[in-house]
């Protein structure tokens, strides 16, 4: 990377109190999408108030760990730009397939992050070699893959909670399932972030996620939903510890499912350090993305140890650099430890982990959905007219990633290896597209490697974090 100079947006420091200010303002576009995954996965795997609180506050912690070390750099990590770390919505569908696994559950989600980890730390050096296979046919065909997966989730949600309930003789419906308060709660949450999206302008956009959730957080108190117990019971400063739900647990086909979301994630990771490179003048070497990509494994590395999930770019926080033009690497630095004491404060935490499912599923039905529309975003780039072939790819793939969607039982039957691979729509999908991509486009050419600036990645388009971990996606 190049030397700063004194007049190097990227090191310009500022005085402290408007260094945090700053930095609160990187903490604020991030903050809802940090707080939403450890609920939507706390929520699918039935956890108690208590550990859902506990996942919030480890993914807030581990969240400014690895902004800081991502924008100030150790050693040969961290690509020391104005780069906001957060939690991944793309891993989501494989971490609750792992985590509703009664032989895995959260020690086998652990397990899985922490080699996805390694994976990403050990192959970012070779990373420009592999890109070429990850054209935007396949990328975005993932990304409408992982959407759609997503929207299960979330709709069960909104509809406050899983159809099918453990009762005392097996599996029964779920009276609360599709309660018309639950549904209504999700619609006014869905009506305000779209009404919020299109009346507010610049960074209060940025807010209308956070503030649809709090709309409809404010409703459920109002109406006397929410149980605030263990809200008081809380201490207000707390230790993380490491592997509190246990040793992990490395199950093969859980860790491949995350490695081959964490390639994809690579890619996005890949367009959003160019895109800050020529925001801030500085060329992007091959050095450059090595540090960074490893970041991203070193983050899950202390995100598994942590107790939460898969770490990446978080590209709204891109967004806020353009439209503020601060680019100071300490003033992202400034959110990071924000964070880390947000994170220490387990009455933050325990107060997001009241929010009923139903608020955060109306939420989630934005978000979720805004994850397949940048997977269709990234299509447009892509040639259907000339070349139908890339129809059969798009189809294919997402037909072969739906199937386990939309009957989970069909492949009960097949061996166990066989069907744990199956099961995942979203590994199935990623295959699937890279094959037929070879099949019908042939084996993309190697691009020729430039000393200075890493050739052959493509500037993805808005990638799925302004989406997938975006508050406001």
């Amino acid at each position: 990377m190049t030397n700063p100079t004194t007049a190097d947006p990227v090191e310009k420091m500022y005085p402290i109190p408007s260094l945090m200010a700053l930095g609160l303002q990187h903490v604020l576009v991030m903050y809802a999408g940090a707080v939403a995954v450890p609920l939507i996965v706390g929520n699918a795997l039935h956890l108690p108030k208590e550990q859902i609180a506990l996942l919030v506050s480890a993914d807030l912690f581990a969240c400014g760990l690895v902004t800081i070390i991502q924008a100030l750099g150790i050693w040969k990590i961290g690509i020391r730009l104005p780069i906001m770390m957060g939690v991944s919505f793309t891993a989501v569908p494989s971490i609750i397939a792992t985590g509703t696994n009664p032989d895995l559950g959260m020690p086998g989600i652990i397990g899985a992050v922490i080699g996805s980890g390694v994976f990403t730390i050990l192959v970012a050096p070779f990373f420009g070699r592999w890109v070429r296979f990850f054209p935007p046919i396949v990328t975005g065909t993932v990304m409408l893959i992982i959407g759609l997966s997503l929207m299960r989730v979330g709709v069960n949600w909104a509809a406050g909670g899983q159809p099918m309930i453990k009762g005392p003789d097996g599996m029964i419906p779920n009276p609360a399932y599709g309660a018309p308060f639950a549904l209504a709660v999700a619609a006014v949450v869905l009506l305000s972030i779209l009404l919020l999206t299109r009346v507010l302008k610049g960074f209060l956009s940025n807010l209308a996620v956070l503030m649809g959730i709090g709309i409809g957080f404010a409703i459920t108190i109002a109406a006397g939903k929410v149980d605030f117990h263990g809200v008081a019971d809380a201490d207000w400063v707390r230790v993380i510890h490491p592997l509190a739900f246990g040793w992990p647990v490395f199950e093969f086909w859980s860790t491949l499912s995350l490695c081959a979301v964490m390639t994809v994630m690579m890619i996005e990771s890949t367009g959003q350090f160019l895109a800050v490179g020529e925001m801030t003048g500085r060329k992007i070497t091959q050095r450059d993305l090595t540090r960074g990509l490893r970041t991203d494994g070193v983050g899950n590395i202390i995100g598994g140890l942590l107790n939460t999930f898969t770490y990446t770019t978080y590209a709204q926080n891109v967004g806020l650099l353009q439209i503020t033009g601060v680019l100071s690497r300490f003033v992202v630095a400034a959110g990071g430890v924000i964070l880390i004491l947000l994170g220490v404060l387990p009455k933050v935490a325990f107060v997001s982990a009241s929010i009923p499912s139903y608020v955060v599923g109306g939420a989630a039905i934005v978000m979720f959905g805004m994850v397949s529309a940048t997977g269709v975003k990234i299509l447009s780039k892509v040639d259907f007219a000339t070349n139908r072939c890339n129809l059969y790819i798009v189809a294919v793939s997402v037909g072969l990633a739906m199937v386990p969607v939309v009957a989970e039982n069909i492949f009960d039957q097949l061996p166990g290896t066989v069907g744990k691979f199956l099961h995942s729509g979203v590994l199935v999908g990623t295959f699937a597209a890279a094959l037929l991509n070879i099949l019908f486009n042939g084996v993309p050419a190697k691009e020729p490697q430039d000393t200075e600036q890493h050739s052959g990645v493509p500037a993805q388009p808005t990638p799925p974090e302004m989406a997938s971990n975006s508050p406001a996606a």
